[in-house]
């Protein structure tokens, strides 16, 4: 009962006029929405997806690029720093060696000043024992001549003194 309730019922009944006159309507509008609305959508959602695609592409492409550059960043400062410890290395072999040259140059500096100093302290020792020699030399004679002065001045005491070294002379 209920479903011939449902069969006579015009909105519930097919009607074969309806379903063309249906059909070719929406066949129109799928058709007018395929040519105006489906080809720029559709077109769109490409260029949208070739431009993500691309996009994704060159973010890829970058990170090998960034992996590449810390590769070579860190090649880079390796090199550096082995560089910079070689130099170092270096500098200190050239400040080991001046100090070095610095202290030969040093010592033979007060090598030269010593023996120089004991050269000038014997050549001034040796002019004072010469000025010494000189003086007690002429204080010798100063007094020899006032000795033979006084014992001279008798006849006696002269002969005396002649014949002494006469015969001080013949025995040598």
């Amino acid at each position: 009962m209920t479903i011939g309730i449902l069969l006579l019922h015009p909105l519930l009944s097919p009607s074969y006029g309806l379903i063309v006159w249906t059909l070719v309507a929406f066949l129109t509008v799928l058709f007018l929405l395929k040519k105006f609305a489906w080809g720029p959508i559709l077109k769109s959602l490409e260029e949208r997806e070739h431009s993500i695609q691309t996009a994704l592409d060159e973010s890829k492409k970058a990170r090998q690029e960034m992996a590449t550059l810390k590769s070579d960043n860190e090649k880079i400062i390796a090199e550096a720093k082995t560089q910079r410890d070689i130099i170092l290395k270096e500098a200190r072999e050239i400040k080991d060696k001046m100090i070095a040259d610095a202290k030969s140059r040093a010592s033979t500096e007060a090598d030269r000043i010593t023996t120089s100093a004991r050269e000038n302290i014997q050549n001034e020792k040796m002019a004072a024992i010469t000025e010494l020699k000189n003086q007690v030399a002429h204080l010798s004679i100063e007094i020899a001549e006032k000795i033979l002065k006084q014992e001279l001045s008798e006849k006696d005491k002269q002969k005396s003194i002649i014949k002494n070294l006469l015969e001080d002379v013949k025995m040598n």
